[in-house]
């Protein structure tokens, strides 16, 4: 594991990452957690006292990374935007689990699939958590039948939620 401190950030106006609360990760810690690496990949550790895993550190260019914080992570430290927070972390490369629902359909649809492993695994996890989340079967049913869609467009997970809420504003003007 390595040890840094880091200040917590928030875009301002970023694209999709506007109002993103985060941290740098310097291009030689992440050189250090995962050697010769450009691509998004998945961290576990500490901030200050609160344990985390499976948590993506994505690229942002010269080497270097970010990571979100989440309302929740920022609670339970007691941290907002310009503190300084305790970094402990390490490569986290436990496997994914995916919803064995989602698996099982994508497994009848082959374009579906073979798109969906070209994903990363933290990719491939943000649609399964959305499915998961699902508080009924039939929103979990329906979820799936997006997510299988998605594959089969090639959409990343932002790209087929814009997608699906432009069809529910069309059904409803």
């Amino acid at each position: 594991m390595i040890k840094f401190s880091a200040i917590l950030l928030k875009f301002q106006e970023q694209g999709e990452k506007t109002g993103w609360t985060y941290i740098e990760v310097p291009a030689e810690i992440a050189q250090q957690l995962k050697p010769n690496n450009k691509k998004s990949f998945r961290v576990k550790g500490y901030f200050d006292d609160y344990y985390f895993e499976g948590k993506a550190l994505l690229p942002m260019g010269e080497g270097n990374f970010i990571m979100a914080l989440k309302t929740e992570i920022r609670k339970a430290i007691g941290k907002r935007q310009g503190a300084v927070i305790a970094v402990k972390m390490g490569l986290d490369d436990d496997p994914v689990t995916l919803n064995a629902d989602l698996m099982k359909c994508l497994g009848d649809e082959p374009r579906a699939f073979s798109f969906f492993k070209t994903l990363t695994p933290g990719h491939q996890k943000y649609f399964s958590n959305w499915i998961e989340c699902a508080k009924t079967e039939a929103t979990k049913a329906t979820r799936i039948a997006h997510t299988i869609t998605a594959m089969i467009l090639k959409e990343d997970f932002g790209k087929m939620l814009r997608r699906v809420k432009k069809e529910r504003q069309d059904l409803f003007h």
